[in-house]
């Protein structure tokens, strides 16, 4: 399946809604939170059981990137947006059937394992096109992308609690708001599906696609480059600082004014966290958009070296002032949305256009680590503090400070990323990758 080539005159702003309506629709990933309560009512399932279909799927994501990745080079944008429209439709049918008939393995299958294959591939869909479209401004094209799925949380969550509210609470009211998601976002997805275009290609020579200007390395010698293995320590540190706040957001506020005169509620922790999706979200196309002004090193030099002052902010004047536990969190989570959306540009600007898709879906497995990682390193602190007697802020400051180290760790392997080699540069692209291209273009 080849996506159409765009017609002359065709408006390349055209393209980012269609990336839109893939990722504001796989962005419901983080407001899975929204059918943790019911289903533990329902199916009688413990806290760490409900959250499982949401951790396989962010596992999904990162290895379905990573695997994938070159397919979706090889067979485009459409090719994409397609199987992953068919992969996260299909989880939530899945999961609606698993609800009904109250199997939660069918849960898990549908939504972690089924539809994490969707997330994956549709959150690396649209890269190397819209970059391709946007070569003059990589890191604006893909935040507003990427943007979407930070803000897919926004229209979920409140429209999945309506729906419960709607339909009911238990297990056939919570089947009936996945078949709904399940349809709804079918639709949605196909219009990126139908409005996605490719650039038109220069004429090739020889029967050979004309390799685009510049550096340009394929996937395979990427992932043997420092530069890239840089790259993945410093994605994979500064998401697991920023998922460990966003995973615990509401109990880590409450807990930390908990014993102050000034208590925060429950319904302020939920405010809260909305406030932490609408910073994730205009992190991810202000700061990348900031990218193409002063460089994408010198940006990771912000997300990691203000995110780490961030954290000791909270750390050592948290519990003594809303606001600027607030503020801190704000700014790391904006930084969190940022880093995802920057990565793509930082990629094109070290490996070049060539396959920038396919090295981008391995870079994320970066993130399938710090899913795991970040939210294990606060839960597990927090309960051993717990265990401890410790109450309050205190359940989190070793957390604040391993959260420090990560960073700084993030920032060192920044300052290492250097141009790569031109001995991993493509000259001559061999039979296979050409036709790659080809199809492609």
């Amino acid at each position: 399946m080849s996506p159409p080539v765009a017609p002359p005159g065709w408006s390349r702003w055209l393209v980012p809604p269609a990336a839109l309506s893939v990722h504001l629709s796989i962005g419901q990933a983080y407001a899975w939170s929204v059918f943790k309560p019911p289903l533990e009512s329902s199916l009688g399932l413990s806290g760490t059981q409900s959250a499982l279909p949401f951790q396989l799927g962010i596992v999904m994501l990162g290895l379905s990137a990573a695997f994938g990745g070159t397919l979706v080079e090889r067979r485009g944008p459409r090719w994409a947006m397609t199987v992953a429209l068919i992969c996260f439709s299909s989880g939530f049918l899945l999961s609606a059937l698993g609800a009904a008939t109250e199997q939660y393995w069918l849960i898990v299958l549908g939504y972690g394992f089924v539809g994490g294959i969707g997330l994956g591939i549709g959150y690396i869909s649209p890269v190397s096109t819209l970059i391709k479209w946007f070569p003059d401004r990589p890191g604006m094209a893909t935040g507003i992308a990427i943007m979407g799925f930070g803000g897919g949380a926004l229209i979920a969550s409140p429209w999945s609690a309506q729906m419960l509210e709607s339909f009911g609470a238990d297990s056939s009211g919570i089947a009936l708001a996945f078949l709904v998601h399940g349809l709804a976002y079918a639709v949605f997805m196909l219009l990126g599906v139908l409005l996605v275009r490719v650039p038109r290609a220069p004429v090739p020579s020889a029967g050979r696609p004309v390799p685009s200007a510049g550096v340009q390395v394929s996937a395979r010698s990427a992932v043997r480059t420092p530069q890239f293995w840089c790259l993945w320590i410093v994605l994979c540190m500064n998401v697991t600082a920023g998922i460990g706040i966003l995973e615990k957001a509401a109990p880590m506020i409450t807990d930390f004014f908990a014993d102050t005169s000034a208590p925060v509620s429950a319904t302020a922790a939920a405010g809260f966290v909305a406030l932490l999706s609408a910073a994730n979200m205009a992190g991810r196309i202000g700061w990348s958009s900031a990218s193409d002004l002063i460089g994408r090193k010198n940006i990771y030099r912000v997300y990691l070296g203000v995110g780490a002052l961030m954290y000791a902010l909270i750390a050592l004047f948290g519990d003594a002032s809303k606001p600027l536990f607030v503020l801190a969190a704000l700014v790391i989570l904006s930084f969190y949305g940022g880093g995802f959306a920057t990565a793509p540009a930082y990629l094109k600007d070290l490996f070049g256009t060539y396959q920038v898709g396919a090295i981008h879906g391995r870079l994320l497995t970066a993130w399938s680590t710090a899913g795991v990682l970040g939210p294990l390193i606060v839960n597990w602190i927090a309960d051993r503090q717990e265990e401890a007697g410790r109450h309050g802020s205190s359940l989190y400051g070793l957390s604040l400070v391993i959260m420090i180290g990560l960073l700084v760790v993030g920032f060192a392997a920044n300052e290492l990323v250097r141009p790569v080699h031109p001995r991993h540069h493509v000259t001559a692209p061999d039979p296979e990758e050409s036709a790659d291209v080809a199809r492609q273009q």
